[in-house]
């Protein structure tokens, strides 16, 4: 009985599908194949791997060519930062979070390009869960550029972002010339998107 009543339901689910794409012939189109494509690059994306052909531009949130959205935060020191006041800089902000395994491998790269252009290009990095012992974690990787608190989740939410990590190259116009979704790895790849 079980098994009848499976097949009756395969077949009456087969049967709408073809009735369904025979009444509009272009619905079962060649983008009706690409689907499958967008949805191995959204897991790609959630092992903080883009694959070098995948688009931002149509991403949530600002995009390459976009103005950044401007905002002003504290820091774990307890002073404000506000975005626009960096206008005539270049600024690398980065979104992140304590639970984050990729943040974490990310976190010496972006200390070490710190430490070397620092002067040259401002680096603030939004953290998204203040709740956590944010300060320790930052003691602990010896972290010395400006950590922001987004404790009431509106930048993140103004930025949408859905990965961390992520990370904007912001220019001194305060347009946005690269987003990077996932770890960046080593500080030439950093450098690379500040040109």
């Amino acid at each position: 009985m079980k098994s009848i009543f499976g097949v009756l339901l395969v077949t009456l689910f087969i049967f709408s599908f073809y009735i369904e794409n025979k009444s509009d012939p272009g619905s079962f189109s060649e983008s009706t194949f690409q689907q499958g494509e967008t949805y191995n690059q959204l897991i790609d994306i959630e092992d903080g791997e883009v694959p070098g052909t995948t688009s931002v531009e149509n991403d949530p949130g600002p995009n390459v060519g976009d103005r950044a959205i401007d905002f002003k935060l504290e820091t774990l020191n307890g002073d404000s930062i506000t975005l626009s006041d960096l206008k005539g800089k270049k600024v690398i902000l980065n979104f992140w979070a304590t639970w984050c395994p990729p943040c974490k491998e990310e976190m010496p790269v972006i200390q070490e390009f710190y430490e070397k252009y620092g002067k040259d290009v401002e680096v603030l990095a939004i953290n998204i869960d203040p709740q956590y012992n944010v300060k320790e974690y930052q003691k602990a990787m010896g972290l010395t550029f400006p950590i922001l608190l987004d404790r009431q989740d509106k930048i993140n939410n103004a930025y949408d972002i859905l990965t961390v990590p992520t990370t904007y190259i912001i220019n001194e116009q305060g347009i946005i010339i690269h987003k990077q979704i996932g770890a960046i790895t080593n500080i030439n790849s950093l450098s690379s998107m500040l040109k």
